[in-house]
């Protein structure tokens, strides 16, 4: 059973509150939801990470600790209020995620279509990601996002094949490569992370990346994976941050265009560098 004292190297600052602009419009940042570590380090770059569609997801992914249930209606004003603080927090960069909608027709996806409109039209000059759930692998739903041509679009895998049943809540390995697939295939920047320290094995890292690079992923993110809370899946390993290097120049050699590989990366981490693929 590992050691449950951390290490060293995760041992860090807890971050302060979200900006005032995010509580004056009741928003939800994944950057206090998620617990990031490294919060501080993105507001202060001007980039942030926004949650829409409420902060009630209607999966239960084992590492996630964001609330699971049945969510609230869709908020009208979110578009506009997520745009205005963009704009009051003068971003350069603002990366969007959502909690999954299985519960909605569509899943959300004209949701995301508006919050990506109305952020783009009062904010033409600030660059933005999405990192979007698999939407049930619907095809059609996906290209309505990609529409809109966010600068990049992002899909994790989360863990490995092996591991991705029982890590994650509905979702699979193989609709998630779809997904990734056809944003490659549409054009836009291919973005997508793994967590270490849930039981993987060196051989399964590898392979996942080459999964990633077979489906045109171009941007990976690599970090640790730390249990928010006891009703979430336990650590199998702490991972020394030489491994990590080790993995980011692995995933160099293999032809990403950017690999953030280390303890407390998380999936927004530098967000605001993978917008440009030399």
């Amino acid at each position: 059973m590992i050691d449950r004292k951390k290490p060293e190297w995760l041992k860090i600052k807890l971050p302060q509150s979200a900006p005032a602009a995010v509580s004056r419009h009741q928003l939800h940042t994944i950057c206090s939801s998620g617990l990031c570590p490294n919060r501080n380090e993105c507001w202060g770059c001007g980039t942030a990470t926004f949650m829409i569609g409420g902060d009630i997801c209607t999966r239960s992914c084992k590492f996630c600790n964001v609330k699971t249930g049945r969510p609230l209606p869709l908020d009208p004003k979110e578009p506009e209020n997520i745009a205005d603080s963009v704009n009051s927090l003068h971003l350069k960069h603002a990366v969007i995620t959502s909690v999954d909608r299985d519960d909605l027709p569509d899943l959300g996806a004209s949701h995301w279509v508006e919050v990506i409109k109305a952020v783009k039209a009062k904010n033409p000059n600030t660059t933005m990601e999405v990192l979007i759930p698999d939407f049930q692998g619907r095809k059609e739903l996906i290209f309505t996002i990609l529409e809109a041509h966010p600068e990049v679009v992002s899909h994790n895998l989360e863990t490995v094949r092996r591991l991705s049943g029982s890590v994650r809540s509905r979702a699979t390995y193989n609709i998630s490569l779809k997904v990734i697939r056809q944003i490659a295939d549409y054009g836009i920047i291919a973005k997508s992370g793994i967590m270490l320290g849930l039981g993987e094995t060196r051989d399964e890292i590898i392979e996942t990346m080459d999964d990633l690079r077979d489906a045109g992923c171009s941007v990976m993110t690599i970090g640790q994976y730390l249990q928010p809370s006891r009703a979430n899946i336990e650590v199998s390993e702490y991972v020394h941050p030489d491994i990590f290097t080790e993995y980011r120049q692995t995933g160099k050699e293999k032809g990403f265009a950017h690999v953030e590989s280390a303890p407390l990366v998380r999936s927004s981490y530098h967000a605001e560098r993978h917008v440009k693929i030399d």
